[in-house]
């Protein structure tokens, strides 16, 4: 889950509602179903593919029988029938335990990102924001490019 965070900031929600069909090992990306706007494809590297297969590998040792669609689940969320999602309350106390907020560390990734490139449409295409949410991420990583309507 961190590594989800950390490198490609998802949020809480997302991570709690992420199937398994969703992620393709195999090719190497994870399609983020987002209801009302386009879905999200999100290219993995190597070392994410390697602690989801890890994941994968370990759930499916606890919980052979588990007929869950989420590719996260809980002790509790693995045997129950109806397939239920994690919570993102348990996804929070999870990263709080290792001392790492989610959406600290989710914003911290965009700020990053942000300083390196000031592309809003590079932020847009990694994380799936919206225009204006990039455009102030560029903005409060570069406070010295203020925005001027009248200059381009």
């Amino acid at each position: 889950m961190v590594a989800f965070v950390a490198i490609y900031a998802l949020l809480p929600g997302q991570l709690a509602h992420l199937r398994r069909t969703e992620l393709a090992l195999s090719k190497g990306r994870l399609g983020l179903r987002r209801p009302g706007r386009m879905d999200h494809v999100v290219y993995l590297d190597a070392f994410t593919l390697r602690l989801a297969a890890a994941w994968e590998l370990q759930r499916h040792r606890r919980w052979p029988d588990s007929s869950n669609p989420h590719f996260f689940v809980t002790r509790n969320t693995a045997v129950d029938d109806s397939g239920p999602s994690i919570s993102a309350g348990v996804i929070q106390h999870l990263f709080q335990r290792v001392g790492l907020p989610a959406g600290r560390l989710r914003v911290d990734r965009i700020v990053d990102e942000a300083r390196h490139s000031a592309d809003p449409v590079r932020l847009m295409e990694l994380f799936g924001l919206f225009n204006r949410s990039a455009t102030r991420y560029v903005l409060s990583a570069h406070p010295d490019k203020k925005h001027d309507p009248i200059t381009p």
